[in-house]
């Protein structure tokens, strides 16, 4: 019960990840520049898979979601989402496709959203391809109860097509006047069906019963259960490998402390271990011969990672900076590595014992600029993660950059593939 993250904060390698292909060989990183990849290329028809995660027409292999596309110049509006889809080879920024507002989004009282932004992905119907969740702005005059801001695009063997549809959530499973967002997918109750869990209000959740139809509509959903906090955070894991999702729940959007609540025959209801506060929150494999994973916490001031082993209650502290983190396997152990990005960016392999500074490794920007992880993914299918990033200067230039795991090393110093989402916006 594996899902796909857009912030990433976990990957399960070992469980999640698919089967090395032992023809894998340097063709799958040849570099793709921007300047090699401007022309439009078809995007793949598939015919549905059990890819765990983003694969969006269904042809087996990951794609790549992207927010907040470069504009055509300063203070235009947003352009919408990017989607590059992927093949034995990896990502191709050829096969694209831009998701706008216009061509996508579903109109409420004849308005069409501003913002479109993707915000979780999981095959909620059960077809075998992935659906994206996105949040919108629709009208809203402050009174009141306001209306549900999710629209859910729908995958199909030439990806995400047609006009979103608007997420139901039934006025049983909301509360109170807060807007419901913060979507987080997992199978949260074993049934082997992709589960949302939404924002309700005062300490609350909507936890919404998969499959969904076509329309938008759970196919259950009860009263709001209590939570420990306010912003559900995906991805979803097993954590305590009981055959159920598990979330993680902040108190409040940005530092703070957390929990862990965890799954069950009736969703996630149970509040798990407590976490400490901190910017965020990684959850992973970090070490052997545990049966829960291992939690590591952004420290507020950024100066230095915690982590939590609750199958052991063994902590430990990494004297290193650190606050946005992410987790992947990039060398292949079967270990989750640890991604810390603020000033520098930088990868913790996971061994036996924990996370280790030894054999840390500090990944160069692609190109000047503010620089992002935008996720951990295996994309050409070799068993080993590959880490995104991105490079802002501005709101017109970027440069995002694809780095491919190794045995030795964790991810290689030269990305392997690079472009601009700037190409989003060619005719």
């Amino acid at each position: 019960m594996c899902t796909a993250t857009m912030s990433a904060a976990l990957l399960l390698a070992a469980a999640c990840g698919p089967t090395p292909h032992d023809d894998a060989d340097a063709a799958r990183h040849t570099p793709v520049h921007v300047a090699d990849a401007p022309a439009q290329l078809p995007i793949p028809r598939g015919k549905g898979s059990k890819t765990p995660d983003d694969d969006f027409n269904g042809d087996g292999h990951r794609d790549l979601v992207l927010n907040d596309l470069v504009k055509a110049q300063a203070h235009a509006d947003d352009a919408g989402i990017g989607i590059v889809y992927g093949s034995d080879r990896g990502l191709q920024p050829g096969a694209r496709q831009l998701l706008s507002p216009r061509r996508h989004a579903a109109p409420t009282k004849g308005q069409l959203p501003a913002v479109f932004d993707a915000e979780e992905t999981c095959d909620l119907d059960g077809d075998g391809f992935t659906d994206l969740v996105v949040s919108t702005d629709p009208p809203y005059d402050g009174q009141g109860r306001p209306p549900v801001p999710l629209q859910l695009l729908f995958g199909s063997p030439k990806g995400l097509t047609g006009k979103a549809v608007k997420l139901t959530i039934p006025g049983a499973a909301r509360v109170g006047n807060d807007w419901p967002d913060q979507p987080v997918c997992g199978d949260f109750d074993g049934d082997d069906a992709e589960d949302l869990v939404v924002h309700a209000s005062g300490g609350r959740l909507s936890f919404l019963r998969g499959p969904f139809s076509r329309k938008g509509t759970p196919r259950a959903a009860g009263a709001p259960v209590p939570a420990p906090g306010n912003v559900p955070t995906g991805p979803s894991a097993d954590v305590n490998d009981d055959g159920y999702d598990d979330l993680v729940v902040r108190t409040t959007q940005g530092a703070g402390p957390s929990a862990l609540v965890l799954g069950g025959p009736t969703g996630p209801t149970r509040t798990g271990v407590t976490l400490p506060s901190g910017i965020d929150v990684a959850l992973g494999a970090f070490g052997r011969g545990r049966a829960a994973l291992d939690a590591a916490i952004g420290t507020l001031d950024g100066t230095s990672l915690r982590y939590d082993l609750p199958a052991t209650a063994a902590r430990g502290t990494l004297d290193v900076p650190g606050s946005m983190l992410d987790t992947a396997d990039f060398d292949g152990d079967g270990l989750g590595d640890l991604i810390s990005s603020g000033s520098r960016l930088r990868v913790f392999p996971g061994r036996k014992a924990g996370l280790k500074t030894a054999g840390m490794v500090t990944v160069e920007p692609p190109a000047q600029g503010t620089t992002r992880v935008v996720t951990v993914g295996d994309f050409d299918g070799d068993g080993r993660a590959e880490l995104v990033v991105r490079a802002y200067v501005g709101e017109t230039k970027d440069t995002v950059a694809v780095y491919a795991g190794v045995k030795e090393g964790l991810v290689e110093a030269e990305p392997s593939v690079t472009f601009s989402s700037a190409e989003f916006l060619a005719p």
